[in-house]
């Protein structure tokens, strides 16, 4: 059962370092979480660091069991997490809550968590995923670098237990890793596309140093953006950078 060992940490250089050591070690095993207060050197995406007030966000990390996939299902894997955490945020938050290409949490048009999936590949054997997610809770002050972070308490008002809320997401992931399990992968990318931030809208993105617009359409099975308007009808994760205001 994912998040029924569940420990917390006061302070961390990275829970997903964290995690990867202890299933090194063979002190660890599948749906461990990993809590902590306030990472020292969060990771985010294509090496961005992650940062966090301290006590006022999940900041969670998860080791989940993959060998039940192979390497070319990795964006179903993926998928399934990005949909897990969308759904677990727009409980709380209404149903504005979106999934921006590949990975991110939306909430209108401002960020409210990320996540970050490191892979255990052995030879051809995928064995397993530390997942990292980071959700923004009762943080209300940000660095003036991040252009468009959000909160919970932002967005509600209210204040949130951290700790609680965490529990609650490792049930949101035992269910949707157990459709994931049960080969329910079409249905997984057809919430995802459901989900879709800016899905049927012109956005701009990026590519090298060309700006151009186009309308976002969906992401296929192999986790390729699908585009109408534009020179390619395609890109793969890390080919083109979102513009945004």
């Amino acid at each position: 059962m994912i998040g029924k060992h569940f420990t917390e940490l006061l302070s961390v250089s990275s829970t997903n370092i964290y995690a990867a050591d202890k299933l090194k070690a063979n002190l660890a095993a599948h749906g461990d979480a990993f809590f902590a207060h306030h990472q020292t050197s969060g990771k985010g995406q294509r090496g961005k660091q992650w940062n966090d007030e301290p006590g006022k966000n999940i900041i969670l990390s998860i080791i989940l069991d993959t060998s039940f996939l192979s390497t070319l299902q990795q964006f179903p894997f993926n998928a399934m997490i990005a949909v897990t955490v969308q759904e677990f945020f727009s409980k709380y938050a209404s149903d504005e809550t979106k999934i921006k290409w590949p990975n991110d949490l939306y909430w209108r048009d401002r960020k409210a968590g990320g996540i970050l999936i490191e892979n255990i590949i052995k030879g051809k054997h995928w064995q397993y995923a530390i997942v990292g997610v980071g959700i923004n809770i009762n943080q209300t002050s940000f660095p003036k670098q991040l252009i468009n972070p959000v909160s919970l308490k932002q967005i509600t008002g209210k204040n949130f237990d951290t700790i609680t809320l965490a529990k609650e997401l490792c049930t949101y992931l035992e269910k949707n890793y157990q459709l994931l399990k049960k080969g329910k992968a079409k249905k997984i990318i057809e919430t995802y596309n459901k989900h879709l931030y800016k899905r049927n809208e012109i956005v701009r993105l990026k590519k090298k140093n060309a700006a151009f617009n186009c309308t976002i359409k969906s992401v296929n099975e192999n986790g390729e953006l699908i585009v109408a308007n534009a020179l390619q009808e395609s890109f793969v994760w890390g080919e083109v950078e979102w513009i945004l205001k």
